[in-house]
């Protein structure tokens, strides 16, 4: 033998659904009771919060934001927004050139942002972490490398100036030869001028006798 019951109203212990006026009267009841300031106040039963304590740094940013003072110093946003029609109009041509410049890396960083936000759109948040963490690899890999290159030129620089330690005084002595060798030289084409020149003097003597 089975029971079936068509609706919830052959069941005693369910109540109906409370009317519009009902409810009403109901939240007038609990505000009544509530004190004025419950909203903002905790409950005495609640424990004590933990003291927020924010850096130097932090609560100076805080201080300026709350202030409404223009950010000083970090990333310039400017650079990244399209320019205005009428800011370029009357620029001279190395002005125009920075425009444009400036206009291309805003054209390439909006247009690469744009591509992110459809790719993250598409494939969801974990796709979009997953080529952030890729992205990060290849940054790692790329440090690693620039590191181990700057660790081969130091080695490098250290060995070369080993070297030239090594042989700092053969290459003083070299280039003292070399020095004494040029001195001589000049000596030997002076001298050489001045026989030259004698004897030119006693042949004009004997062609004048």
């Amino acid at each position: 033998m089975s029971l079936v019951l068509e609706s919830n109203e052959s069941l005693p212990y369910i109540d109906p659904e409370p009317t519009a006026g009902q409810k009403e009267r109901a939240r007038a009841l609990i505000d009544k009771e509530l004190p004025a300031d419950y909203l903002t106040t905790p409950h005495p039963s609640l424990p004590p919060l933990h003291e927020t304590k924010f850096s130097e740094s932090m609560s100076k940013e805080l201080e300026r934001v709350a202030a409404g003072q223009p950010m000083q110093g970090g990333i310039d946003m400017g650079r990244y927004e399209a320019p205005e029609n009428e800011d370029i109009v009357d620029l001279d041509v190395k002005a125009k050139r920075l425009a444009l410049r400036q206009a291309y890396v805003a054209s390439t960083f909006l247009s690469g942002r744009q591509d992110n936000l459809q790719l993250l759109d598409e494939h969801g948040k974990n796709a979009w972490l997953v080529s952030n963490d890729r992205a990060e690899e290849i940054l790692k890999d790329l440090e690693r490398t620039l590191a181990m290159l700057k660790s081969e030129t130091d080695a490098i620089n250290k060995s070369r100036k080993a070297t030239q330690e090594a042989h700092k005084a053969e290459l003083l002595g070299l280039q003292d030869a070399w020095r004494r060798g040029i001195g001589q030289i000049l000596e030997t084409e002076v001298a050489t001028e001045e026989l030259r020149q004698l004897i030119y003097d006693r042949q004009r003597q004997q062609h004048t006798r």
